[in-house]
């Protein structure tokens, strides 16, 4: 739906909607359970729409998917190299989809190499825009070499594992369109369900409840994660049983159980304990992770406070993944931003975020928000030149 050039934030497009559709301010605040005076402050930018809940609410209420809400108006400055890679990578899995990938016959070694390569420079934040470049080859090369019969159970679980830990959560941070996560997550059980090990399939539930929630699909992503039980006999599986453990805290936010994001966290916090901090399959799990969950859920719900002190309690160079890192630093300053008095560190967290993971804070709806939130309190003074500059690469009017 295009709702007009200046619906820069999702404030803005939830108003041109909602005027499109015909509905006063209050029925559509009645119908998402929200007040009036707060819609108004949403629409006007004075307000960061920054709950996935509410999102989902709004979006009902107009009758329209969330991601009408959420997705990127225009290309933000500087990322033209991005969307082509998102475009190339859409045709790269519609092909493997066709069972036509038209890529290379390689040898397993080469391919693990690659896919090995290519996780770990996401886990790390390293050169963004080229792992989305990479990523449309090697899907092509892999699913050729797939349907080839060569190392077949092999490079099953090598394609469950890369579009679970690159393909899904690339695509999430550059907010590509839902439907084309959930094209590779597709693939991804396509491969898992061949395979006999626990470990894929507990990828794909993870990567299953990233996606359902991006959709505001909280039942989806609960069904996925309570189809699984992940063994906890190796460190290996015990790290991701606690990483599914956490993805399930994140639903329960979303979706107002409270009572189900404690017990989900307090089983995290248990394994964290025995494993110690860790990276297998590039989950990072560990107690750091389990402290930016706490965060995350917390934000979710409002309570920007205790987000703020549990982060000043937390070390994020402890973290094994700069991707954790980065996600520290996002939310953070997310809460930061809501304290009286703390707008400046605000802007200096998100910039230290951005520093690691630039599509992190110019794709990113949520963070965009925020900045735009930022942005509408200072416009009675000058605003500083690092909140104009990451508004500017945000593709924010500023």
């Amino acid at each position: 739906m295009d709702v007009g050039d200046d619906a820069h934030t999702i404030g803005r497009r939830v108003r041109q909607i909602r005027q499109a559709r015909d509905k006063s301010l209050r029925v559509v605040a009645g119908l998402a359970g929200i007040s009036a005076s707060h819609l108004h402050r949403i629409e006007t930018g004075q307000r960061a729409l920054d709950s996935r809940a509410q999102t989902v609410a709004l979006a009902n209420a107009l009758q329209i998917s969330p991601s009408e809400l959420t997705s990127l108006p225009v290309p933000a400055p500087g990322n033209g190299e991005t969307d082509a890679a998102i475009q190339a990578l859409r045709l790269a899995l519609m092909a493997a989809s066709h069972g036509l990938p038209g890529g290379q016959v390689l040898p397993a070694e080469a391919l693990r190499a690659r896919v090995t390569t290519t996780i770990d420079a996401l886990c790390r934040c390293e050169r963004e825009r080229d792992v989305g470049t990479a990523l449309p080859g090697l899907i092509r090369d892999l699913h050729t070499t797939i349907a080839a019969g060569r190392d077949v159970a092999e490079l099953l679980g090598l394609a469950a594992w890369l579009h679970t830990q690159a393909t899904v959560p690339w695509l999430s941070i550059t907010e590509a369109p839902i439907d084309l996560r959930w094209q590779a997550l597709t693939l991804a059980r396509a491969a898992a369900g061949d395979r006999d090990t626990a470990a894929p399939v507990g990828l794909v539930a993870a990567a299953s409840a990233r996606v359902g929630l991006a959709a505001g699909a909280f039942d989806l992503a609960q069904a996925a994660l309570d189809a699984v039980t992940m063994p906890t006999n190796t460190t290996e599986t015990m790290q991701l049983a606690g990483f599914l453990s956490l993805r399930r805290s994140i639903v329960a936010a979303a979706d107002g159980q409270p009572n189900e994001v404690d017990a989900a966290v307090d089983y995290a916090t248990e394994l964290a304990g025995r494993t110690g901090e860790g990276n297998a399959y590039g989950l990072g799990f560990g107690p750091i992770k389990v402290g930016l969950y706490r965060m995350a859920g917390l934000l979710e719900v409002g309570d920007n406070e205790r987000a703020a002190a549990l982060a000043e309690s937390l070390t994020p160079e402890a973290h094994v993944n700069r991707s954790g890192q980065a996600a520290y630093w996002a939310d953070y300053g997310r809460a930061l931003a809501r304290i009286r008095g703390r707008q400046s560190d605000a802007v200096m967290a998100l910039r230290r975020a951005e520093l690691i993971s630039p599509h992190r804070i110019q794709r990113g709806p949520v963070v965009r928000e925020v900045l735009a939130e930022l942005l509408a309190r200072s416009r009675r003074d000058a605003a500083g030149r690092e909140l104009r500059g990451m508004a500017y690469r945000a593709g924010l009017p500023v």
